[in-house]
């Protein structure tokens, strides 16, 4: 089967530990919100739904990252995910993940790829 892929973002729409991208994802559980950010270099994308109690993490549409940089925060509730695996480290719901989605970053763009099957999580 061929790689379906469509487009999130430029890249230069994501920068290091910045404000990420917001966008819509369908999973198996149908239309859902998700977000990308870069860290350390990298894109990593998950559906934007905190693994302790079901509310969007980020506060002023795209700010994920806490003050430091280093984790992924919920706003809510303030739990800890790491921006590479999505393990959260901090909170009620250590050892949980959020759910990752399947990316790739190209020379033109940020792409999600094979939508409904990309949810890993």
């Amino acid at each position: 089967m061929a790689e379906a892929k469509r487009l999130i973002c430029a890249s230069e729409d994501l920068p290091e530990r910045g404000k990420g991208v917001r966008f819509r994802v369908q999973t198996g559980l149908g239309d859902q919100p998700a977000f990308a950010v870069r860290y350390r270099g990298k894109v990593h994308a998950y559906v934007n739904r905190c693994a302790h109690v079901h509310v969007e993490l980020d506060w002023n549409g795209g700010g994920f990252f806490d003050i430091s940089g280093l984790y992924l925060v919920c706003s809510t509730h303030g739990a800890a995910y790491r921006p590479e695996t999505g393990e959260c480290v901090g909170g009620p719901c250590r050892g949980q993940w959020l759910a990752k989605l399947e990316i790739v970053e190209q020379a033109d763009g940020v792409y999600l790829l094979n939508e409904k099957e990309s949810v890993n999580g």
